[in-house]
């Protein structure tokens, strides 16, 4: 069977709805946005630990400390998923480690700003995780079998990810003025940042076209920010907080809530590399993966030499 007749037949099963599975035949522009798109999405995962990792020792009670271990935890888990999901396109988990400690791999421009307050770890919860589920429920309807079952779990814990952190701003808001002073800022900070989140509006994106039409995504970058927007005000008004744009109205006539101009030029400047945090985040990401290199050695030594033992035993 000749290439083209290979593309119409990959095409035709995911026009029909079926799932790609592993060690499928599939086109090489399909493998290279997958692992594009997964190992961005896993590399996200693993450095969104950081900004919420240095709140761990300062939460303001047992609770509150226990729940954020938990989804710190969860989203170390996410990152195994992904990774675990991009191995089976035929790359290897450490080119993937090496792309991003070298910079030349990208994860989410939301993590390159700085956690100020406590309230920020609401911020990231219910806009960032929220932002995250609108995006992650999309793509488990993706053509991609592996990545798509990976999304199921991870959108389900992401969905308690959200539930706390509205949970805690919304706390503070009804707390003292100081209290919700500190929210308001933390929404002022994240909601424009969690807006670019969801990549490029769609005359600009440069992947949109290939990957809906394979299916990797089934909605554009535009539709799935609308509808972030869309549950995310009425929840800003209920907890007494301020959306911070003055252009926000909602349109009687489409049934949406329409935002002001979204500054693209910081999310690009941020995506290149001058974020608030980014030398930070790649320098702490690199720092670690130094600091574990003798337990992956000695994991290695461990296995060659179990190995060898079953092979004398045979």
């Amino acid at each position: 069977m000749d290439i083209a007749e290979k593309e119409k037949q990959f095409q035709d099963k995911i026009d029909s709805g079926q799932k790609i599975e592993a060690k499928e035949w599939v086109p090489e522009n399909y493998r290279k946005q997958l692992i594009r798109m997964i190992s961005q999405h896993a590399h996200s995962e693993i450095v969104g630990m950081l900004p919420e990792g240095n709140w761990i020792t300062r939460a303001p009670s047992l609770r509150r400390k226990a729940v954020l271990l938990a989804k710190i935890q969860d989203e170390a888990g996410h990152g195994l998923y992904l990774y675990s999901a991009a191995e089976t396109l035929g790359v290897e988990r450490g080119e993937l480690i090496d792309q991003l400690i070298t910079g030349k791999a990208k994860y989410s421009s939301i993590f390159n700003y700085p956690t100020l307050t406590w309230a920020d770890i609401g911020a990231i919860g219910w806009l960032v995780d929220g932002a995250a589920i609108v995006n992650q429920t999309m793509l488990a309807r993706g053509s991609y079998g592996p990545y798509s079952r990976a999304m199921v779990r991870i959108c389900k814990e992401e969905s308690f990810h959200n539930r706390q952190g509205y949970e805690l701003l919304y706390d503070l808001a009804q707390g003292t003025p100081e209290q919700k002073a500190m929210a308001q800022d933390a929404l002022n900070r994240w909601w424009w940042p969690s807006i670019q989140m969801l990549g490029p509006s769609d005359a600009d994106s440069k992947n949109s076209g290939e990957t809906m039409r394979w299916r990797i995504k089934v909605e554009s970058n535009d539709t799935v920010r609308q509808r972030f927007i869309d549950r995310t005000v009425p929840q800003a008004e209920a907890a007494g907080l301020t959306i911070p744009d003055p252009d926000l109205k909602f349109n009687e006539e489409t049934g949406h809530w329409e935002i002001g101009e979204i500054d693209w030029t910081e999310f690009y400047q941020v995506i290149k590399g001058y974020g608030p945090c980014n030398k930070k985040r790649l320098r702490a990401r690199q720092e670690a993966e130094h600091e574990g290199e003798w337990v992956r050695e000695a994991a290695k030594v461990y296995a060659e030499k179990q190995a060898a033992k079953k092979t004398k035993a045979a």
